[in-house]
């Protein structure tokens, strides 16, 4: 049986939700950079500097990342609780699904901590 001790929200309830707002979130900043690109044909690197130079554009993009982490650490947290299992892959699947799971996990942070890096020139 799997526990919540991996699972951050501790409801599936909660992973529910913060699934669809993540997806929301990222579904809007993806839609405006569309947009963006689609409204400026000729973009050039001194129009796109001076859009993520803008306070609120890295904003957007810090919950845009934020979203993408969250996202991602619930997909696979599910994945790995559903496939990952004594009946698909034998007596290791506790020790396989902690393994995956911290490799996620340590991936997750790595990316988040390097676009935080990258937004704000830290």
């Amino acid at each position: 049986m799997v526990t919540n001790v991996t699972n951050f929200s501790r409801s599936g309830l909660y992973d529910w939700m913060a699934q669809r707002v993540s997806a929301v979130v990222l579904a809007a900043y993806f839609l405006f950079l569309i947009g963006y690109l689609i409204a400026n044909p000729g973009l050039d690197y001194a129009q796109w500097h001076a859009l993520f130079s803008a306070q609120w554009m890295r904003i957007f993009s810090l919950l845009a990342l934020v979203a993408l982490s969250v996202h991602a650490w619930v997909g696979m947290w599910t994945i790995s609780t559903d496939y990952l299992t004594s009946m698909a892959i034998g007596k290791w699947a506790t020790g396989v699904r902690f393994l995956f799971q911290a490799v996620c996990g340590i991936a997750m942070f790595t990316f988040f901590v390097w676009g935080v890096q990258i937004l704000w020139g830290i």
